[in-house]
């Protein structure tokens, strides 16, 4: 079995017209969403032997102030693939993964993540955390699937179960949706 974690960036800032959304950064609710997160993360109990990031700015923040929330730097693998990447995508990144560590921890953007949820945990009911993710995965979510898999060359559709999953308004209801 491997335990894949999958981490969506925090709230990104909009507030730049002209930055390229590569380097949107995060804005302050965001950068309390990754905090927060970040601490949830440490306290969930996986050790991620493997972090694997997209570079975009609102990724790169996200890790920053998460693992400085933590206390635990963490050594992350960039990789430019995962921007904006389709859950196809994400899944061969998975499989190339060498040394094959027991966890991987998948730092990235929607609707890739969200995507690859659907594509690994099957929609028959035993996995309920796959209908929260079907309203909506917001950013700074954090989601762990166990996957029937003894290497990640193995990855393949339907081959995990989706186990937690947390969200910055779980933690602090300031952090949900804003209502209008």
């Amino acid at each position: 079995m491997k335990i894949l974690g999958l981490f969506r960036h925090a709230k990104s800032d909009w507030q730049d017209p002209r930055a390229r959304d590569f380097d949107r950064p995060l804005n302050e609710r965001g950068r309390k969403g990754a905090a927060i997160m970040g601490r949830h993360v440490r306290d969930h109990g996986v050790r991620w032997e493997r972090m694997v990031s997209s570079p975009a700015i609102r990724c790169a923040e996200t890790i920053e102030i998460a693992c400085q929330a933590a206390g635990q730097p963490v050594a992350v693998n960039w990789d430019r693939r995962i921007y904006l990447a389709s859950s196809v995508t994400l899944a061969d990144l998975l499989r190339e993964q060498g040394g094959d560590p027991a966890s991987i921890l998948m730092v990235g953007h929607n609707p890739g993540l969200e995507d690859l949820i659907f594509d690994l945990v099957p929609d028959d009911g035993s996995s309920p955390l796959r209908d929260v993710v079907e309203e909506k995965f917001p950013t700074a979510s954090f989601a762990v699937l166990e996957l029937d898999i003894d290497s990640w060359a193995d990855l393949k559709d339907r081959c995990g179960k989706l186990v937690h999953l947390t969200r910055p308004r779980d933690l602090d209801a300031a952090l949900g949706p804003e209502l209008v």
